[in-house]
């Protein structure tokens, strides 16, 4: 993670971890865990890296799991460490460090891991393969992984409210059609953005197998504004709604128009 997005994370420590129960990200998180459930081995050693302010972390130690957190921003850190003890939670250990960082860690160490933000905060591809072959050594034979890149197909759609300027310029649009490094998104902080494309191509070069990939927001990408409307109007609905979304997340008519690309690989 470059310092850009570190002092990003380290400044937006609340609203990171409020993000996943907003409406317009809520269908994020109901989808995560909708493939945690599905694909992840019902028991074992969990590191989330990338972790945040712990919010998948503390979900996974409810369900029984022995997680390792590892956060490059303190602030972030610090807020999930604490946040784990409010629930009255444990964890094995809390590590500052980013994804190209794991020699800490023994070859095949973890049964599973959560992949949520390294590779588009990493914007050389040199660096993206280093996280992931580092992250393959210390899976465990037949590890499994969730791992999430942005993609500027969903992007391009969500682009009408979030950053309507950029439309003036077709060259511009155009491009998102492709990879892009871009310094500054709408209030975030540098990122990469992949298509599902080049994702495949750089997974499958690091070594991983492809189980599946997802849409987080599964067909609602790009209707937030319509979603925030209607948890006002009707609950009951909207509760349905995400449940659909997320059991909906694998079905390819939706999978590569997401905003979050989700990626279940294997070792």
């Amino acid at each position: 993670m470059n310092s850009n997005a570190k002092e990003y994370y380290n400044s937006h420590v609340e609203a990171e971890w409020l993000r996943l129960t907003n409406p317009k990200c809520a269908q994020e998180f109901a989808s995560t865990l909708f493939l945690i459930d599905r694909y992840f081995p019902k028991s074992g050693k969990i590191i989330d890296i990338g972790c945040g302010p712990g919010r998948y972390s503390i979900e996974l130690s409810r369900r029984g799991y022995v997680l390792t957190l590892v956060e490059p921003a303190e602030n972030e850190l610090a807020f999930a460490r604490n946040q784990f003890q409010k629930e009255g939670l444990q964890a094995e250990a809390f590590i500052n460090a980013d994804a190209r960082e794991l020699g800490m860690f023994k070859d095949g160490t973890f049964n599973a891991a959560l992949f949520l933000g390294s590779q588009y905060h990493l914007i050389d591809k040199v660096e993206r393969i280093k996280a992931l072959k580092e992250l393959k050594r210390i899976l465990a034979t037949n590890g499994v992984v969730i791992i999430a890149y942005l993609n500027p197909w969903g992007l391009i759609r969500t682009g009408v409210t979030d950053f309507p300027h950029r439309f003036r310029d077709p060259t511009f649009l155009k491009s998102m059609l492709g990879e892009l490094s871009f310094p500054e998104m709408s209030g975030f902080t540098t990122c990469h953005w992949s298509t599902p494309t080049a994702a495949n191509q750089e997974l499958t070069s690091a070594g991983f197998q492809i189980i599946s990939y997802t849409s987080t927001e599964g067909f609602a990408a790009g209707m937030q504004p319509l979603i925030e409307k209607f948890t006002v109007t009707d609950e009951v609905a909207y509760q349905s709604f995400l449940n659909f979304a997320a059991e909906t997340c694998e079905l390819p008519q939706f999978r590569d128009m997401a905003v979050h690309l989700h990626y279940v690989v294997s070792k």
